[in-house]
C-alpha cells in the first residue's frame, strides 16, 4: 500500500484546508491516470466501468456479467499503479462477490499498492424497488455485503471512499468507518454514451445535502463529495458546491476521461481533416 489510510487523509485534510476542492477522477487507463495526475487530481480509482467506457461502451457494462470486476480491477492495476507517480490509487471492488474471501482479496490490494477502495460495481444503481434489487437482497448479494467490505478495508488501514444513494446507506457507511462518503447521483449524462435520464442539478444538489447531513449526523469527521448524474462538467460541480453546506468536492469518471476524450479526438481529427494541401 503507497499511502496508508493517515497519510491519505492528512493530504485530502490539506486540500480541504487550503479552500480547495477535492477531485476524484476515474481512470479506464494508463494514460487517463497519467494526466489526471499532472492536472492535480486528488484521488485516483481505478475499477472495470473504466475499461469498458475508454473501449466505447457505457458505463453500466460493469454491472453486467461481461467480466470478473474484481480480476479486471486487479488487471488494471498493472497498467495503472506504475505510472502514478504522487497520488493514492483507489481500488473499485465488488463487494458482493461471493466468490472471494473478501479479507484475502483486499490484503492483495493493499500489497498490489492500492491505498484504498470504492464499492463498484455496486447493487445501489439498481432501483430498490425493483424486483431484481429484492432478490439480490434476499439472497445475500445485497447493499449490507459492500457496507461490511468497507469495514474491513477500514480496519486493515485502507482509506475508503463508498458510493452512498440513499441517506439510510450514508449513515450504515459512515458507522462502517468510512472516510469519503460519494453522492451518487447516477449514470453520468452527456456524452456519446452518457444517460440521458437524469435529475436536474438542484434536485441533485438537495439529495447531495440529504446524504451529507445523513452521514454528518454519525460522525462529524467524515468528508462528502458529490458524482453523476447531471454533475457532468466542471460549472455543474461547482453549481452543486455552491448550492449546499459542507461538500467538499467532486468524483469524475466519465466526466473527466471520457468526456474530454470524445470532444479533444473528434476536434483534433476534424483539424488533420481540415488541412489544406
Amino acid at each position: 500500500m503507497k499511502y496508508s489510510r493517515a497519510e491519505s487523509l492528512e493530504r485530502l485534510e490539506s486540500t480541504i484546508d487550503a479552500g480547495d476542492p477535492v477531485i476524484g477522477a476515474g481512470a479506464g487507463t494508463g494514460i487517463s491516470a497519467k494526466f489526471a495526475e499532472r492536472g492535480g487530481v486528488d484521488l485516483l480509482i481505478i475499477y472495470n466501468s473504466g475499461r469498458y467506457r475508454m473501449n466505447g461502451r457505457g458505463s453500466l457494462a460493469g454491472l453486467l456479467p461481461y467480466g470478473d470486476a474484481n480480476e479486471i480491477v486487479v488487471e488494471m492495476g498493472h497498467e495503472v499503479i506504475p505510472v502514478v507517480e504522487d497520488t493514492p490509487v483507489l481500488a473499485g471492488v465488488n463487494g458482493t462477490d461471493p466468490f472471494r474471501e473478501m479479507e484475502v482479496f483486499l490484503e492483495d490490494l493493499r500489497r498490489r499498492g492500492f491505498s484504498g477502495v470504492q464499492n463498484f460495481p455496486t447493487v445501489g444503481l439498481i432501483d430498490d424497488d425493483s424486483t431484481f434489487r429484492r432478490n439480490l437482497e434476499e439472497t445475500n448479494m445485497g447493499y449490507d455485503k459492500e457496507v461490511e467490505m468497507i469495514r474491513e478495508a477500514s480496519d486493515q488501514g485502507m482509506l475508503t471512499c463508498p458510493y452512498v444513494f440513499t441517506e439510510e446507506q450514508a449513515v450504515a457507511m459512515t458507522e462502517a468507518g468510512a472516510d469519503v462518503i460519494v453522492s451518487h447521483m447516477g449514470l453520468t449524462t452527456s456524452g456519446d454514451i452518457g444517460a440521458e435520464t437524469a435529475l436536474d442539478l438542484d434536485d441533485a444538489a438537495e439529495r447531495v445535502q440529504a446524504h451529507h447531513d445523513a452521514a454528518k449526523s454519525v460522525r462529524d469527521d467524515v468528508h462528502v463529495i458529490c458524482h453523476g448524474g447531471p454533475i457532468a462538467w466542471p460549472d455543474d460541480a461547482e453549481y452543486v458546491l455552491n448550492e449546499t453546506e459542507g461538500i467538499v468536492g467532486f468524483f469524475g469518471a466519465s466526466s473527466i476521461e471520457r468526456l474530454a476524450t470524445e470532444e479533444a479526438i473528434e476536434n483534433q481529427t476534424r483539424k488533420f481533416k481540415s488541412i489544406e494541401f
